[in-house]
């Protein structure tokens, strides 16, 4: 028979192993953590999350790598660092600024494919941006981008809609356009009332729509997008 090992008994509430597992236990189930720790750990989740979905579309979403492609050409290289993601309001799932950088509403986003379309329509006002030299302070060529990206990155598909209640089948894709570049252009600090985010879409509505630059045709994106389900691994 061995001998009795002269080594102490490890409490268990006193191993590191055990500790972690303790923290794990907490973060999972809320037990045993303040408000303020909760909050923080479901940012941070949400953080996380956002930048291994923001690192898996920079590399595999079609069309935001086509996006990525025509604004180098354009001479506006946007570096990952420019696209960040943070917290928002809750209105919102992403924004442009002027300045070079998109921001990514964490914690805002159904799935993967939305944070694709977010970030499609963040880069193809980037992309007018470069290009067209758009003062964000006129209406009409506030309400010209935001027809463009919403009509070219994949935020007014069929599907999108039925989510939001709004499934037409007649039109569908014009109303959906419509409708959320009114509600963007209103937000635009010099606009004073809805009739003047209507007028300013109504007015350059014809050449803002059929305007599919740098994409061949209107519908394109969704083409792009329904093969980047496929080329992704980490499917959409």
């Amino acid at each position: 028979m061995d001998p009795p090992s002269s080594a102490p008994a490890t409490n268990p509430s006193e191993s590191r192993a055990f500790r972690r597992w303790l923290r794990q236990a907490s973060l999972a189930t809320g037990l045993g953590l303040t408000p303020e720790e909760r909050s923080r750990y479901v940012e941070e989740q949400k953080h996380a999350r956002c930048e291994k979905w923001k690192t898996e579309l920079l590399s595999y979403s079609p069309p935001v790598v086509f996006m990525l492609k025509h604004l180098r050409l354009s001479g506006c290289a946007v570096p990952p660092s420019n696209i960040v993601c943070g917290s928002c309001d809750s209105t919102r799932s992403g924004g442009f600024h002027p300045s070079g950088a998109i921001v990514l509403c964490q914690g805002h986003f159904g799935g993967k494919r939305h944070m694709q379309d977010t970030l499609t329509h963040e880069l193809i006002h980037m992309y007018d941006h470069c290009k067209f030299n758009v003062d964000w302070y006129n209406l009409r060529h506030h309400a010209c981008s935001e027809i463009r990206a919403n009509s070219l990155s994949g935020d007014c598909r069929f599907m999108r809609e039925i989510g939001r209640g709004n499934a037409s089948f007649s039109k569908q894709h014009q109303a959906c356009v419509r409708r959320r570049a009114i509600l963007s252009v209103r937000e635009n600090p010099k606009c004073p009332d809805e009739v003047a985010a209507e007028r300013a879409v109504n007015e350059v509505w014809e050449s803002c729509f059929n305007d599919t630059r740098p994409f061949d045709e209107a519908r394109a994106c969704d083409l792009l997008c329904l093969y980047g389900a496929r080329a992704d691994p980490n499917a959409f």
